[in-house]
């Protein structure tokens, strides 16, 4: 039986059993090349849930929407009427993690998820196929074993789905989840973690001039239309600094001071919270280079305190506790 599958008849059961109120999954999407979130709430549509290597959006975002929409709703509401609402969520590793960190920042209870854990082999990245398409239309689709096929107004081609697969993916450990309250599927084979700071390193040899330079040139893309902010699951603050205006941290403008400091604030607000998914990349129109700058902090955070986000519920990000085996002995001069 396919994953797929399996992945269905899990569904039916949750939905059946009144275990789940809903199943967050992915279906197929309105292009041959991408898969859209689903929500499914009736056991008959069970159907519409699929699983490939075109399930590109981290899914625990809308389990965070869900739940806080539903938590909302109740405020009004005479305690004895509440009631609890559970969130089925089809989770592979980076999914997990950003549970993990939601747990772990309290935005809803344990018994509020049940996460049916699914292994990766990774996911499409959209410009990668585009480059190789040449920019024309894709018509379909179609994924043969490690192969990837696509055709065009050129023709058919060929080529290795290794060679469209995100960079977040080629470098994963967390490829299997971290946490789940159901496997399905076997667990995949481990891609190329030794090579995960790769991009990471050469950058940390340019000079610091260089690096800003690397930095200011990247911005100048930036258009802030807020997609990666919006896509992004640890990113849920009922009001974003972008939007206050007592005080104003950012000022309404194009200016490229403003911008600078929009994505300066995001990144750093992602210290020891970022689990590299890749949905931010994945859906930035202009192309901004953010993993690399993300993947820093996280170097960082695992040199400097020995964590990777969300790898442990009992391991807490290194930014909400203390220790006094903290590098760096500045932390106790006066």
């Amino acid at each position: 039986m396919s994953i797929e599958k399996r992945l269905q008849e899990k569904a039916v059961e949750l939905l059946s059993e009144k275990k789940v109120d809903v199943v967050v999954g992915y279906e197929a999407g309105t292009l041959p090349y991408q898969a859209a979130p689903c929500f499914i709430e009736n056991p008959d549509d069970e159907g519409r849930l699929v699983l490939n290597p075109f399930c590109s959006v981290n899914l625990a975002k809308y389990v965070h929407d869900i739940l806080m929409a539903h938590k909302a709703s109740q405020k009004r509401m005479k305690p004895e009427q509440r009631t609890k609402k559970v969130v089925g969520v089809v989770a592979r590793g980076c999914t997990t993690r950003s549970l993990v960190i939601h747990l772990q920042e309290r935005q809803y209870e344990r018994d509020q998820i049940f996460i049916i854990g699914v292994p990766c082999r990774g996911y499409v990245s959209k410009k990668k196929l585009a480059a190789a398409a040449g920019g024309k239309e894709i018509t379909a689709c179609a994924i043969i074993n490690d192969r990837l096929s696509f055709t065009t107004p050129d023709g058919t081609k060929e080529i290795p789905l290794e060679s469209v697969l995100a960079e977040s993916c080629l470098s994963c450990r967390y490829n299997n989840p971290v946490i789940s309250d159901v496997m399905v599927g076997d667990p995949a084979p481990p891609m190329k973690p030794d090579s995960e700071y790769a991009d990471v390193d050469a950058f940390e040899a340019m000079s610091g001039e260089e690096r800003w330079n690397y930095f200011a040139e990247e911005m100048k893309k930036c258009i802030r239309c807020y997609a990666c902010r919006n896509t992004c699951p640890s990113c849920y603050c009922k009001v974003c600094f972008v939007e206050q205006s007592q005080p104003r941290w950012v000022g309404v403008s194009v200016d490229e001071s403003d911008t600078q400091a929009f994505q300066i604030m995001r990144l750093f607000h992602m210290a020891g919270r970022c689990v590299d998914c890749g949905s931010c990349v994945d859906v930035c129109p202009m192309g901004v280079d953010l993993r690399k700058f993300l993947k820093k902090l996280d170097k960082d955070g695992y040199n400097l305190f020995a964590h990777r986000a969300g790898e442990k519920m009992e391991q807490q990000p290194p930014l909400s506790v203390h220790s006094m085996d903290d590098k760096d002995e500045f932390i106790y001069e006066p």
